[in-house]
């Protein structure tokens, strides 16, 4: 199913021991389109703190109740690396967070999700079977280290989805509108859709641009380009908010 990424900032981070506070914002990485952190104001029981939670460790949805219950405790949450999400996340920031919680690198691999498609593929334990490999599982992990090393320094592509709403859209031949919003995927936590606002061009319209239909975007000058004329930005699919999409 997809969601908003307005929706999605309405939930709250349920660990398993209570709730870890709202999100506030996502981190999206603008190569693969992913998910890749989800911003979490922890409120008043961590002193208005900040934190990030990976789509890996969400394993419940709870969307009536604006819930995303995660398989992590609020004492991990508690003493996870401080990260300022108000500063770009670098990749040495990443290897940290990831070496803490136990997770392998999403990146390097030949999916969106490291070798696969669903972040619960990274998640610790999830692909071992009872009386499994301990010398394979122990080769995979010290192959991991490897690899993040070797990416230490790597650009991670991250930006906040509240950053680049209001971005501008250049077609092949002109303005056409700005990004309103985003579609997310709730199982690989893809971004599928930028949801744009042409009322820059064309009054009271929103429409649906696929990100392979992107062919860059421009921090400087806050614009993002799309490899489309105004016309077909004009005919692509409507947004209906009120219509639940599932691809």
């Amino acid at each position: 199913m997809l969601h908003s990424q307005k929706d999605i900032e309405k939930c709250v981070i349920s660990a398993a021991d209570g709730d870890i506070g709202q999100v506030k914002d996502i981190y999206f990485d603008d190569h693969a389109w992913a998910t890749r952190y989800l911003i979490v104001d922890t409120g008043r029981w961590l002193a208005e703190r900040k934190v990030l939670i990976s789509p890996i460790a969400i394993n419940r949805l709870e969307w009536e109740a604006n819930k995303l219950h995660v398989a992590i405790t609020q004492e991990q949450v508690k003493h996870s690396p401080i990260i300022d999400t108000d500063k770009p996340v670098s990749r040495q920031h990443e290897v940290q967070y990831m070496g803490y919680y136990g997770y392998p690198n999403y990146w390097g691999g030949t999916g969106m999700w490291g070798n696969g498609m669903l972040p619960m593929g990274l998640y610790p334990g999830s692909a071992v079977l009872p009386g499994g490999n301990v010398a394979l599982e122990q080769s995979n992990e010290q192959s991991a280290m490897a690899d993040q090393a070797n990416h230490r320094d790597d650009d991670p592509h991250l930006r906040s989805c509240q950053a680049v709403i209001g971005y501008h859209i250049h077609a092949s031949d002109g303005e056409v509108g700005h990004v309103d919003g985003f579609l997310i995927d709730d199982e690989s936590w893809a971004i599928r859709y930028l949801v744009i606002n042409t009322s820059n061009w064309w009054v009271g319209h929103k429409v649906l641009i696929a990100p392979e239909q992107v062919s860059g975007v421009h921090w400087p000058d806050r614009t993002v380009t799309v490899d489309l004329s105004r016309e077909a930005v004009k005919a692509a699919p409507a947004y209906d908010p009120a219509i639940e999409l599932d691809r």
